[in-house]
């Protein structure tokens, strides 16, 4: 695993839009599949705090990262800023009460890890939300800091990824596994459209997710993917450069501007493509500004309905309609 460096308010990137797909698609399931079950899928307080090692990144961090916030502590034992350190994140962890999981590396022991990661000293901490790794603090840091810095993460990762955490049972036993996902109806649809994603096959993946949506209308990661992979396969032929131009010689075009709106959020320029069709459904009327609007509303989808950007510019698309 390489970790990519991902600001919490920074840009949406597709890679990060399809992780967070994934990861709310998955934490639904978990959650449903443990109340069918007759249980919450509770972990013990003493489980929030776990050692990881490099064979066990994958299992421990990157997996369990689709359901809850891991954050992760790297120290040594010669460490004397770590032994002031971890002590305060290892009771915040239980005092946050499942909304974040702490994974303690051993950067003696895990040099691999260390580099992947790019620490260059101790204490660092990172956290990995649905995949995705970012940078949080190097160094000591205040306890009121810290505690800004992992309500910021639990926001994120719930507003934007849809990860509300672990349920946490004071009487659980620790060591106790929670109730194990079972696999859904549509795994293997999402499956085969997620490969045909990666394999660049863009119309196996619209199909594989039509599939989906043919039998449930209202499946939420079908109906992310398929905008999703709509999207790329709208840009595949452009000449960015030629539809760049057009859309600067006719701003009232509403297809020369929708064109450029799609490449704007491929390139991971979100504010620059609600921006530029919100101020063309201003310049339209009729059939055109129809045509706008319902872009709009399909990059909407892409990017996720509860994104602060999202949900800006549908004040702003509001505006400029009435």
């Amino acid at each position: 695993m390489q970790p990519r460096n991902m600001s919490m308010s920074g840009v949406v990137d597709l890679a990060a839009v399809k992780a967070a797909q994934e990861a709310k698609a998955k934490a639904e399931q978990t959650r449903a599949e443990a109340a069918r079950q007759g249980g919450t899928g509770a972990v013990a307080p003493a489980d929030l705090v776990i050692d990881v090692d490099e064979a066990g990144f994958e299992r421990d961090v990157l997996q369990r990262s689709a359901e809850v916030p891991v954050v992760i502590d790297f120290w040594a034992e010669w460490c004397q800023p770590c032994k002031q350190l971890s002590p305060v994140l290892e009771r915040l962890a239980v005092e946050y009460d499942g909304r974040f999981l702490l994974a303690k590396i051993d950067v003696d022991a895990n040099q691999m890890l260390m580099q992947q990661f790019g620490v260059q000293g101790i204490p660092a901490v990172f956290a990995v939300v649905a995949g995705q790794a970012l940078p949080l603090f190097q160094g000591a840091a205040g306890e009121q800091q810290i505690r800004e810095t992992l309500d910021q993460l639990v926001q994120v990762a719930e507003q934007r990824f849809g990860l509300t955490g672990l349920t946490v049972d004071p009487d659980a036993r620790p060591g106790e596994a929670p109730a194990q996902e079972q696999v859904g109806p549509y795994d293997a649809a999402l499956n085969a459209a997620a490969d045909a994603l990666d394999a660049g096959d863009l119309a196996g993946a619209v199909r594989a997710y039509q599939n989906v949506l043919a039998d449930d209308p209202g499946h939420p990661e079908a109906k992310l993917g398929l905008a999703q992979a709509e999207l790329l396969q709208r840009v595949q032929g452009f000449d960015p450069q030629k539809v760049r131009q057009e859309a600067a010689e006719r701003p009232k075009d509403a297809d020369a501007q929708i064109a450029a709106a799609d490449l704007d959020l491929v390139g991971g320029h979100v504010e620059d493509a609600f921006g530029r069709l919100i101020d063309t459904v201003s310049r339209t009327a009729g059939d055109d500004r129809d045509k706008v609007r319902l872009r709009l509303l399909e990059l909407f989808e892409v990017v996720g309905q509860e994104d602060p950007r999202v949900v800006g510019a549908r004040r702003a698309l509001a505006r400029a309609l009435f």
